[in-house]
């Protein structure tokens, strides 16, 4: 076989002696072509190449996506914590009105116990008032009926004791 050109891989065609002949060498591609073979593609034109390529690329957006996808994790997190001490200070904020009206309420009560203390208290004056008004009217009933009073507490507290 004749010596080729470095252009017989892409034409075809031999030169032997500076005439082209015109005649096909070993292939177009073929070993003695001068182009590498490596791993089935040549300059990455064919599919497997453009496999590759588009594997690269879906890498690459797969990448990106990870990457927003932390970043707006991140962002909701820190929303939700926003959010969280947001809640937290309403319902410190809730807690605290409710106690103060809490407070309020006891106070209050206490202030109308007190009025119905003292309401008792002047009716409890008002009939020992009148109690010491009727002994000083009739002292011998008065002294009667805390006679009859004592003898049916003492009759009811012996007969207590018998049984």
């Amino acid at each position: 076989m004749s010596p080729t050109s470095p252009n017989a891989g892409n034409g075809g065609s031999t030169t032997t002696g500076g005439a082209s002949t015109g005649t096909a060498g070993t292939g177009s591609y073929g070993r003695d072509s001068g182009m590498a073979i490596d791993d089935g593609t040549l300059g990455g034109n064919t599919a497997t190449g453009s496999v590759k390529a588009n594997l690269g690329q879906a890498g690459s957006h797969l990448k990106q996506a990870g990457s927003h996808a932390g970043v707006a994790v991140k962002s909701a997190a820190s929303a939700a914590g926003e959010e969280l001490r947001l809640g937290k200070a309403n319902v410190k904020s809730e807690l605290a009105e409710s106690a103060l009206s809490g407070i309020a309420a006891a106070e209050q009560a206490t202030a109308a116990g007190r009025e119905q203390v003292d309401v008792l208290m002047d009716k409890g004056r008002d009939l020992i008032e009148s109690a010491s008004e009727l002994i000083r009217e009739r002292p011998l009933a008065s002294f009667g009926i805390a006679f009859a009073t004592g003898w049916v507490i003492a009759k009811l507290a012996r007969s207590g004791g018998d049984r």
